[in-house]
């Protein structure tokens, strides 16, 4: 329970350090990069992953979208908590699971039951209340949550694709992955250097070492926390969806004092009850 705790305080130390990060005036490309530096630092230190085993036949379909979908969608994800807030980010990244679960219900015919049905009819106005927001502002800032649903639903379609394959042990295909995210993370550095004439500043190393420990440490706690409940992936699949929301709902309200109705709160309510049925689907199915 230790390693699903560190989990979940790392994921909600991310979206922290990114809103803090809003008044520094931080570059969010620089951050990104710093971060990946740390991933693979940390990988190696950690996992000490076989480099030998790389071949041609490593499935790279799915390493460079996946590679490139990463720093894209964490640059989108800075972009909602900055528009957004916390609350209303991590929930919008917490029911993108619905995404790899509806996947799995049409491309790999997996059993679809009533809690399931139930739990998608919640997710919906659930997003809808929790993404309810009245302002003076006509930009369209909803879309920055919806593309993070989005987009974390189809990491972790992908992620579950380098958990099937059987060609390279799990930790080098991490590594691989997080060094075509640092390329694709580095144009975009490169960019705003030659074009935008912005400075590699030293807040944004500071900032991104930073982001890329906890990150680290929520993907490394989070793998821990699977081997500890080997036999019940749905405790930790539960756990973490609803520990996200809850600490990081807590987090915005009382420490960044972002100011939630009455419609994200029942909002918030329906995600965790949508998040509860469709793990005891999962569970009635192990």
């Amino acid at each position: 329970m230790l390693f699903l705790i560190l989990s979940i305080l790392c994921s909600v130390t991310v979206g922290v350090i990114f809103k803090v990060g809003r008044k520094k005036n931080l570059i969010i490309s620089q951050v990104v990069a710093w971060n990946y530096v740390m991933a693979i630092v940390l990988c190696f230190f950690f996992f000490q992953p076989d480099l030998s085993a790389i071949d041609p036949t490593a499935p790279w379909e799915i390493y460079i979208p996946l590679g490139i979908l990463l720093p894209v969608i964490f640059l989108v994800l800075a972009a909602s908590i900055k528009h957004m807030g916390i609350v209303k980010t991590d929930a919008a990244q917490r029911l993108s699971l619905f995404i790899p679960i509806v996947a799995a219900w049409l491309l790999f015919d997996e059993q679809f039951n009533s809690y399931k049905l139930v739990a998608f009819l919640i997710a919906l106005p659930a997003l809808m209340l929790i993404l309810s927001k009245k302002t003076d502002n006509k930009n369209s800032n909803w879309i920055y949550p919806a593309i993070v649903l989005v987009g974390f639903g189809a990491i972790d379609i992908l992620f579950k694709q380098i958990a099937l394959a059987t060609s390279l042990p799990f930790t080098t295909s991490l590594l691989i992955t997080f060094v075509i995210s640092l390329l694709v993370i580095l144009t975009f550095v490169i960019y705003e250097i030659i074009v935008k004439k912005t400075k590699i500043q030293l807040q944004n190393l500071l900032f991104g070492l930073l982001v890329g420990l906890f990150n680290f440490g929520n993907i490394l706690f989070y793998l821990k926390a699977h081997q500890a409940f080997a036999k019940n992936p749905s405790t930790v699949f539960a756990a973490m969806n609803m520990g996200v929301i809850i600490i990081g709902s807590i987090v915005g309200v009382l420490i960044f004092k972002e100011k939630l109705n009455t419609k994200n709160y029942i909002g918030l309510a329906f995600a965790l009850l949508a998040i509860v049925l469709i793990t005891h689907s999962q569970m009635m199915l192990t």
